[in-house]
């Protein structure tokens, strides 16, 4: 509702008036009840409406609900706290409905807006289990939400992955509806799998809940099949209000993800949107009526587009375009009220007087009584909502009083000049008025005038004028006077008056200006351009004054723009009169951006651009350049082949050439004179090129190789800018270079980048000729050049002879065979496994060139029979295996290390002597010792070999060293033993096996 300042009114007559008419008002609310949800499951266990009016005297409330007056007394529930109505322990089926308050004093009442209150909740999702959806990689999917029982309607949706609180980001392949809730995957692939469940919250409550997990399965498939742009959400037809912001959501499914590309069919897109949501959501902002349209969203990908069309309308709230306001009218005058409103649809208009419907439609008074005084209410409504517009009508009645406002008691006019003496008692009925020059009456002539308001206006004036001036009142309740003295002062004069100039943009202006005046009187001097007062303060930057003041008001305009182009008015005046002056300001410079840029004539390769001149901001244009910006550059602009190629200033049209046949452009004019060149037009609504014959072929025919009896065929594909046409795709023929007639096969995809053409009568490595052209659905383009690729080999037809193989140690083995004697085998792969516990299927392979004959086996158990296959293999694949070779490992090496029993030390040596190992039943026999004599820290050093059970060894000359001996067989070296030599002391460790090393490591930890 609208709240109008409620005006002091006073009912005053003769016999009728009191203090408190003077100081009192009726109500005015300073604040109404709103609509209001009350959550089901609240705890606070209380509804409050709010009503407060300021009013003299305080102004007593009643409520209504539903149109029926409430009654505390008849239900506990209410309760009045001040106007505010509390509402405790609220019942659904009682309580919700349309409440109104009323505030009522002496002076009459006015009545609220309406506010419902209804119960908000949200209920839980049902328990049952939700089936699991299978989807195959690169299909779309679509979860569905289902929200339970819920008001209101607005409810936020987001989807949980696997657990609370993980949600799903949202990218250009995934998006939640926030109508339907329902989550959508443009294209499934194996990252998607995991258990989804709706997420719905409820911010009018202040409550979410959440759905059971809906399992989500991709299902493996090779290769991924590309699928078109499919559109799964589609905007409805919409009606928005004036001012609002709406959002409209479109999102497709296909592979590859779709691109959304949103329009307007009968314009261009607001200039207040956004796009957001990598394309799914088009926001508009501030709604105007000018938005409303049908609107259009594209998906598209290289597998085909698809759209989707509805229609924006727009309607607006009721709104006041002309209102009531408190007013107090003399009686028996006559008055009308009146109230206009704005909306879509027209709102229908009806008044209250008192908080009752009037039965007047056209609030027009004959003849003020003083039972037309009221509160006053205007009502206008349309489905969208109601306004209001208060006020109060006071009937007053009083004899002629110049109390608050009397003639002026010294009035000034200018020599020469005009002079308008103001007569404004108050008096009800309207007084009769009269006026005097000293004793002498005054009555209309040539050079004065009594108007019909009382003012007294005199033509001419001179010195002799001056003198008193008395004011006469008078109707049937009483009479009055006022009186003032008039002085005659000499008349302001333009002396010096500013100067029309020329300037080019960046140059400064000079705009003079000087006056006389009367001496007794202050001067100043106001400048205006076309009509507008010039801000110093704010405009500093490019106008000053000229600071020596005075009787002269010169204009300095610094580094002027084209905008200061125009008139600029020198107004010189004092408390009693003014007088102007005048001059022209050409401020030159590059022209201003046409307008009005449209496209017509659209054909595949050019289109006729029609434009509307700019501002030439004083210089003739000389030319015209036309730029251009299609799909695949985004916001690059580029100069455009027009033709002719130079578009003369005079211009408004030029057709554009050399343009890309199915391209969505826009275009844009710029403007140029002597002067420079001027700011881009906006850009042209978005077109498309039509459809023509692909003229780019496919390059870098090649290919060859493969599995056997295969032909493949490789190019790189054509770049998207030359599709030139819808159904893109690729024929390519190949034959034998000694057959005539070309095979032709059609890839439709626009992406492929080659084909593999299968026939088991191809013979292997023969000279094939083949070549690739592009099509669409406008035609056939040109073939590529010609290039020669050979068929797939066979595999070898041999398998390596005399395969042998010896163990080397427990876990090592070395195999060798005769080369296969053909130029195709580009080398060998060797298979072994364990003849008893592992499968063939499990072996362990080796691969080698084919330089190789030979090759070392590892990671082999020790003491197990392994059977050993050999295999020539090219790119076609593997030839026949070799006959199977069986060997035994050798036995393990010794697990215990040597027990270091002595260190000695002899002169510059040290002796150290252990022993002997005894390897266990399943381990090799001792061949020896090996010890390694080695710099703390390195990892290599001397290596001795012994059969015996001791060594000397010289002592370091610094630093420290360090022993290691071993056993060794021929199943390989075991554990280690450690001596560590620092400065003639000896520290041995016993055994490095692991148990040791962890018992060690485990006594370190204690110590510390």
């Amino acid at each position: 509702m609208l709240h109008f300042t409620v005006l002091l009114l006073c009912l005053l007559s003769l016999t009728l008036t009191s203090t408190d008419d003077a100081t009192g008002y009726g109500p005015v609310f300073e604040d109404q009840p709103v609509d209001t949800i009350y959550p089901e499951e609240s705890p606070e266990a209380k509804i409050t409406l709010s009503c407060r009016a300021r009013a003299n005297p305080p102004a007593t409330y009643t409520w209504r609900l539903n149109s029926r007056n409430i009654d505390q007394d008849e239900d506990n529930h209410y309760t009045l706290v001040g106007g505010n109505l509390v509402i405790s322990n609220p019942i659904k089926n009682k309580h919700v409905g349309k409440y109104t308050c009323k505030a009522t004093n002496d002076y009459g009442t006015v009545v609220s807006r309406e506010a419902a209150v209804q119960f908000g909740y949200l209920d839980f999702f049902s328990s049952e289990e939700r089936e699991a959806v299978y989807v195959k990689e690169g299909q779309g999917a679509v979860l569905l939400c289902a929200p339970p029982p819920h008001y209101p309607d607005e409810l936020s949706f987001r989807w949980i992955l696997n657990e609370f609180p993980v949600f799903i980001p949202l990218d250009k392949r995934r998006f939640i509806s926030q109508t339907t809730g329902n989550l959508f995957i443009s294209k499934v692939d194996s990252s998607d799998s995991g258990n989804y469940s709706c997420f719905v919250s409820s911010a009018s409550i202040a409550k979410s809940v959440f759905s059971k997990f809906i399992p989500l399965v991709p299902l493996a498939e090779r290769p991924i099949r590309k699928y078109p742009a499919d559109i799964k959400v589609k905007f409805p037809d919409t009606f928005a209000l004036v001012g609002q912001n709406i959002t409209l959501e479109c999102f497709a499914l296909g592979n590859p993800i779709p691109q959304i590309r949103w329009r307007k069919m009968d314009g261009e897109l607001p200039a207040n949107h956004e796009v957001s949501m990598a394309g799914a959501h088009l926001q508009l902002y501030h709604v105007q009526y000018e938005d409303e349209g049908t609107y259009e969203c594209e998906a598209l990908n290289s597998k085909g587009k698809d759209w989707h069309r509805a229609r924006v309308s727009v309607e607006a709230f009721p709104e006041w375009t002309e209102s009531i306001s408190s007013t107090e009218r003399d009686i028996s005058s006559d008055y009308t009220m009146s109230c206009e409103a704005s909306g879509k649809p027209k709102p229908h208009v009806h008044w209250l007087k008192n908080g009752y419907p009037y039965d007047k439609h056209d609030l027009k008074f004959r003849g003020l009584t003083f039972e037309d005084s009221g509160m006053y209410q205007c009502r206008a409504e349309n489905r969208h909502g109601v306004v209001y517009a208060d006020a109060e009508l006071r009937v007053i009645a009083c004899s002629p009083t110049f109390e608050h406002n009397p003639v002026k008691r010294r009035i000034l006019g200018a020599k020469n000049g005009r002079v308008v003496l103001e007569c404004r008692p108050k008096a009800a009925p309207k007084a009769s008025l009269s006026w005097s020059k000293g004793s002498e009456l005054l009555f209309n002539s040539s050079r004065m005038l009594i108007w019909e308001d009382g003012s007294l206006e005199i033509l001419n004036v001179t010195r002799a004028d001056e003198g008193r001036y008395t004011c006469f009142a008078e109707n049937d309740r009483g009479k009055a006077n006022s009186t003032g003295f008039l002085s005659i002062t000499e008349a302001t004069k333009i002396t010096l008056a500013p100067s029309n100039a020329d300037v080019t943009a960046g140059e400064s202006a000079s705009m003079q200006c000087a006056a006389s005046h009367d001496s007794t009187l202050d001067i100043t001097f106001v400048w205006t351009m076309d009509g507008r007062s010039i801000d110093f303060d704010r405009d500093g930057s490019h106008y000053e004054r000229n600071p020596n003041g005075g009787s002269s008001g010169e204009l300095i305009i610094k580094n002027t723009q084209l905008n200061h182009s125009g008139r600029y008015t020198c107004t010189a005046q004092t408390p009693v009169d003014n007088v102007s002056a005048s001059a022209d300001l050409v401020v030159r410079g590059p022209p201003g951006p046409p307008g009005g840029v449209r496209v017509e004539e659209i054909r595949n390769k050019s289109v006729r651009l029609i434009w509307s001149s700019g501002a030439d901001n004083h210089s003739p244009i000389s030319k015209y350049t036309v730029q251009c910006r299609d799909w695949f550059s985004q916001e690059d602009w580029r100069d455009a082949t027009t033709s002719p190629p130079d578009v003369e200033g005079n211009a408004e049209t030029a057709t554009v050439v050399d343009l890309f046949p199915w391209t969505e452009y826009e275009f844009r004019v710029i403007a140029t004179n002597t002067l420079g060149t001027g700011d881009p037009s906006s850009p042209s609504p978005k077109v498309t090129t039509l459809e023509a014959v692909p003229v780019v072929a496919p390059s870098d025919i090649g290919g060859g190789g493969g599995t056997s009896k295969e032909l493949t065929i490789t190019w790189t594909p054509v770049q998207p800018q030359y599709y030139y046409g819808r159904n893109f795709g690729y024929i390519i023929a190949f034959k034998p270079h000694d057959v005539y007639e070309w095979m032709k096969v059609t890839v439709a995809d626009p992406e492929a980048k080659h084909y593999v053409h299968k026939d088991s009568s191809i013979p292997a490595s023969t000279e094939f000729q083949v070549k690739v052209k592009a099509f669409n659905i406008k035609g056939e383009g040109p073939y590529s050049l010609t290039a020669v690729i050979y068929s797939a080999q066979d595999v070898p037809s041999e398998a390596p002879a005399s395969v042998e193989a010896r163990a080397l140690s427990a876990t090592e083995a070395i195999v060798w065979w005769l080369p296969v004697i053909q130029h195709t085998v580009e080398g060998y792969q060797v298979r072994y496994w364990m003849k008893v516990e592992d499968r063939e299927a499990s072996s362990q392979r080796v691969v080698v060139s084919s330089r190789e004959n030979q090759t070392r086996l590892e990671n082999m158990r020790p003491n197990s029979p392994y059977l050993i296959e050999v295999r020539a293999y090219n790119a076609a694949g593997y030839g026949p295996p070799s006959h199977h070779f069986q060997i035994y490992t050798k036995k393990a090496p010794p697990s215990r290390p040597p027990k270091i029993i002595s260190k000695k030390l002899k002169g510059t040596s040290v002796n150290i002597a252990w022993e002997h190992v005894e390897p266990l039943a399943n381990e090799s026999t001792i061949d020896g010792y090996k010890v390694l004599y080695r710099k703390a820290g390195l990892s290599t050093g001397l290596l001795y070999t012994t059969r015996k059970r001791s060594i000397d060894l010289p002592m370091p000359r610094d630093g420290d060293c360090v022993v290691e001996v071993r056993a060794h067989s021929e199943g390989g070296d075991g554990a280690v033993a450690q001596v560590r030599i620092s400065g003639g002391a000896v520290m041995v460790t016993q055994s490095l096996s692991l148990a040791s090393l962890l018992l060690v490591a485990m006594l370190c930890l204690l110590a510390l």
